[in-house]
């Protein structure tokens, strides 16, 4: 069964997606509600994935998938944001972020995620 890391103090946005990940596909989901509890989290079994909301408990997103790339580059992110494709793609180089996701993600984006990892080796 995969693992998936939800990385948000604003869990209600995550439902849907969260929903559709156990309930649809062989996914068990932890939450993280800052960016503290998720460094502390990949301390221990690596997730999956680790999904990243645009902003939790006043860090950006980006700056913890910053962190948790320093503390272990083999961990697989996504992360919520509402730039652009192109400014994302700028704002994010080098992270290894595998995909973008919008606000609220819901059940279609879980089942493109779950797609997406599925290809991967």
């Amino acid at each position: 069964m995969a693992h998936f890391l939800i990385v948000t103090s604003n869990e209600p946005e995550f439902l849907k997606f969260t929903d559709a990940l156990t309930s649809e596909n062989s996914v068990e989901t932890s939450l993280a509600a800052s960016s503290k509890e998720a460094l502390d989290a990949i301390s221990g079994i690596i997730p999956d994935l680790v999904v990243i909301d645009e902003e939790v408990d006043g860090t950006s997103g980006l700056e913890i998938a910053r962190s948790i790339l320093m503390k272990n580059a083999m961990v697989n992110q996504a992360l919520v944001s509402r730039l652009s494709s192109d400014e994302f793609h700028e704002a994010s180089e080098g992270l290894g972020i595998l995909v973008q996701l919008p606000p609220a993600p819901d059940a279609a984006q879980a089942k493109s995620l779950i797609a997406l990892l599925e290809k991967m080796p």
